[in-house]
């Protein structure tokens, strides 16, 4: 879907044209925050179109883009897979007690939870419990297994309690960057 903004190069005077195309200097800026907005909403965009989007040429934008990479802003790419298509109709959401809450034991917990393919994401929480975990199987008899076969079975886990989605309301998982453009140099 094509950005609804402006360009931002369009009325760029001749010394913040030189800026943007000048070597990267630290911390962010308007275009690396255009940048990282266009490239969330379509990854797939070429070098020529994100340019043309963010109002700078080709060079310095595969630049920028590199130096976000490689300071670990852009964490990779990947497809956004609609999980019913896929077969995976079940999305829950565990938090998981653990028996002990010693570095040992909470260090295992977690290396045994990376391990798991149906946990897409898992949080140390406050509150009541120690992770949250959330959850993806094909219904609900395939979780019930799964829980009992593995979620029970991991080590240092005294309970688990489960609440099932029943309807997505947003998940796009696009990060907000409103808060980097007060701050962008």
């Amino acid at each position: 879907m094509p950005s609804q903004k402006q360009p931002l190069g369009k009325t760029r005077s001749v010394d913040e044209a030189a800026a943007a195309e000048a070597p990267h200097g630290a911390g962010l800026d308007r275009y690396d925050i255009a940048i990282l907005r266009e490239l969330q909403q379509d990854a797939r965009l070429s070098n020529a179109e994100l340019a043309s989007r963010i109002g700078l040429s080709p060079a310095p934008t595969w630049r920028r883009v590199k130096w976000l990479e490689e300071q670990g802003y852009i964490l990779g790419y990947r497809a956004a897979l609609d999980r019913r298509k896929i077969g995976l109709g079940v999305l829950a959401f565990v938090r998981v007690d653990a028996e002990r809450n010693n570095a040992d034991a909470t260090r295992a917990l977690e290396d045994a939870i990376r391990a798991l393919p149906e946990v897409i994401s898992c949080h140390y929480i406050s509150g009541a419990g120690t992770f949250e975990l959330e959850v993806l199987t094909t219904d609900l008899d395939a979780y019930a297994r799964w829980s009992m076969d593995t979620l029970f079975k991991l080590p240092n886990v005294k309970d688990l309690h489960t609440s099932f989605s029943l309807g997505e309301v947003k998940g796009s998982g696009v990060l907000p960057l409103g808060h980097l453009e007060g701050r962008a140099r």
